[in-house]
């Protein structure tokens, strides 16, 4: 990838990469202060409308922060060797099996595994090993990754693989904080219930 493929002088590309920055560190400390506090389940008065509220605000977050990074990609110059055939179907083959990941990740956590709710003691009663979690153990970061760069690729945009690393090196660094929490969580139930 050329560097001079990029604009950094536009400001639409540091909105992106600050809101692909701010979307982590929201949920991870929400969902933390609210393991510590319980602030939301208290401000809705029930952990399942916490968790709810959380969920469609995540949602919501996530929307715009596409927004923003469409309009980034828009913005920036593109590349003559990314406009070809070839990568147009890699990045069709990405945008599908990316949204299979998410929305398959989606269906077997349901609302409140998605969207954190064993940080509001909304525990699963087991594991989800089904597919997509048989192919891969976190495949809704993997997926959206795969999906912001199947746009980047479609639209020729250098600047949108870019933000599409930067995205994807924020999930693996939530990674590591959000597994060994959630794994804490578990155990403090299963020793609960021993």
């Amino acid at each position: 990838m050329s560097l001079e493929l990029i604009d950094f002088s536009q400001k639409s590309l540091w909105i992106s990469f600050a809101s692909i920055t701010f979307n982590p560190l929201f949920w991870n400390t929400a969902a933390r202060k609210e393991y510590h506090s319980k602030f939301i389940t208290r401000l809705f008065g029930d952990p399942y409308r916490g968790c709810y509220a959380l969920a469609i605000t995540i949602f919501l977050l996530g929307i715009f922060r596409d927004y923003l990074y469409k309009v980034a990609i828009d913005q920036q110059p593109k590349s003559s060797f990314l406009q070809n055939d070839l990568i147009k179907g890699l990045a069709a083959l990405l945008f599908c099996s990316g949204n299979i990941f998410v929305l398959s990740s989606m269906y077997a956590l349901g609302v409140t595994g998605t969207y954190l709710g064993d940080y509001f003691g909304i525990l699963m009663d087991s594991r989800v090993t089904s597919f997509p979690f048989n192919v891969l153990e976190n495949p809704m970061y993997y997926g959206s990754s795969m999906v912001f760069l199947s746009t980047a690729l479609w639209y020729a945009c250098p600047a949108g693989i870019l933000l599409t690393t930067w995205a994807f090196t924020l999930y693996l660094i939530a990674l590591q904080f959000e597994g060994p929490f959630t794994t804490m969580i578990y155990e403090k139930r299963n020793q609960k219930n021993k």
